[in-house]
């Protein structure tokens, strides 16, 4: 596999389990040439990942996921090779998380009306422990807090019953539009990719933002079967666009990985340098 890449893994400073620099190293391990952090709404792993990169000897590419809605829908678009020194860019993923941060809140409070009392204080300190500085909190968090104050039995079933899309502790979240944050991508001089398309359920969604300016499709990822895989592969190519892959690792736990261990989908590192302006 010394000649493949993952391009998308998520690390502690979003909703991963794992350091950037141990995605890196399992990247290393995994035998991959190439390995993405991608993390919500944030870029501060990046940092750690590339001088672990430069130890382990594997290209890490600079990245990020923007969560965005579009027809009540959420879309993610994946950025890469974006400036990380870029102050527009550092400012609205700020304005991004402060959003999330008032969702996180909202959504305390409205588990707290069903008798699950979490508060914000016990919310940072459980994404505290790993998380890094200018990192983001998200729905993963509150579910851990509830598996460790013992109201649900898991993180599947947090989400299942609690705060998954149209459950009762669930807050909307105004989102930017996926073509506001393909402008910022390419406004930070990066590349927008949107993000595993078959999870959304509506291919016109998606067809719209390739042809209105996303740069290409996310056509391999571990929630696609070989059927979409090949539908989003030709979209994208018949269209000059490029198409990418990856995990979308999070961590493991318990032996399994989520959703997928870091090399279980990638492409060929060559489009590597496509993300980096390089070739």
């Amino acid at each position: 596999m010394g000649d493949r890449a993952d391009l998308h893994t998520h690390t502690t400073a979003s909703d991963g389990m794992f350091p950037p620099a141990e995605n890196v190293r399992l990247a290393k391990e995994a035998g991959l040439a190439a390995v993405a952090i991608t993390d919500h709404d944030t870029i501060a792993g990046i940092e750690e990942a590339l001088n672990a990169g430069k130890k382990y000897g594997i290209s890490v590419v600079p990245g990020m996921e923007i969560s965005t809605s579009s027809g009540g829908k959420e879309i993610h678009v994946l950025g890469y090779g974006i400036s990380t020194e870029d102050k527009v860019l550092l400012s609205r993923l700020l304005a991004l998380r402060n959003v999330r941060n008032r969702r996180n809140e909202e959504m305390l409070g409205n588990l707290a009306e069903l008798g699950m009392h979490v508060s914000y204080e016990e919310l940072e300190a459980a994404a505290g422990k790993s998380r890094l500085e200018d990192g983001s909190i998200g729905r993963p968090h509150i579910a851990q807090v509830l598996v460790d104050k013992g109201y649900v039995a898991d993180k599947k079933e947090a989400f299942d019953r609690w705060l998954g899309e149209g459950m009762p502790a669930y807050a909307s979240l105004t989102r930017i539009s996926p073509m506001d944050a393909i402008q910022w991508i390419h406004e930070a001089d990066g590349i927008a990719i949107i993000a595993h398309p078959g999870l959304y359920g509506d291919d016109d969604v998606v067809l719209t933002m390739l042809d209105a300016g996303a740069d290409g499709l996310e056509a391999y990822h571990t929630e696609h079967d070989a059927q979409m895989e090949q539908r989003y592969a030709e979209w994208a190519e018949n269209r000059g666009k490029l198409v990418t892959g990856g995990s979308d690792f999070h961590g493991v736990k318990d032996g399994v990985a989520f959703h997928g261990a870091i090399g279980s989908r990638t492409v060929d590192s060559s489009i590597v340098s496509k993300l980096l302006r390089k070739g």
